[in-house]
């Protein structure tokens, strides 16, 4: 996984503002997904089976990435903007891929927020613009819980007619 932008290209720092995770968020979000595991939705297995500061409730990997993404939602299009100036591209294709390393836990009553990069990659041989995101998903600790990179495309010029 590359999680850093390759010599040379130019990159656009981000930070997000913070927001403290709550039982209900996490509860929230493994009943939307269906992510009825012991370890999500039975407090009596977490206690059995599960050690330390894991044998209460935890977020799931996954909502530790989405809850990444929807910090940085509010200002993306401006990083988008500065990464994409003065560059040609066409209209927004969509996300084609996310690499994540989970590396620590999220637990209620936690602070984060998300620190990270962008950049544009090489334009393709069939004219898309590709960008990363670069995340890291950090607690009130300073510690990394999630470093993940979203690659977002644009499609090539004249891709789409316009109206």
């Amino acid at each position: 996984m590359s999680s850093e932008a390759p010599a040379g290209v130019s990159v656009v720092p981000f930070r997000t503002h913070n927001r403290t995770i709550t039982e209900t968020d996490i509860v929230t979000f493994v009943n939307v997904v269906g992510l009825h595991e012991p370890f999500f939705i039975d407090m009596e297995y977490i206690r059995r089976n599960m050690s330390g500061k894991h044998r209460n409730r935890f977020a799931p990997g996954p909502m530790i990435i989405s809850l990444g993404m929807g910090l940085l939602a509010p200002t993306v299009a401006g990083v988008i903007e500065r990464v994409l100036e003065g560059r040609e591209h066409g209209p927004f294709g969509g996300m084609t891929g996310v690499q994540a390393r989970v590396k620590g836990a999220l637990f209620p009553g936690d602070t984060i927020h998300v620190e990270g990069e962008a950049w544009l990659r090489p334009t393709t041989s069939r004219g898309y613009t590709l960008m990363d995101l670069h995340h890291r998903v950090v607690n009130q600790d300073g510690e990394v819980l999630v470093d993940f990179t979203e690659t977002i495309t644009f499609l090539p010029e004249g891709a789409v007619e316009p109206g």
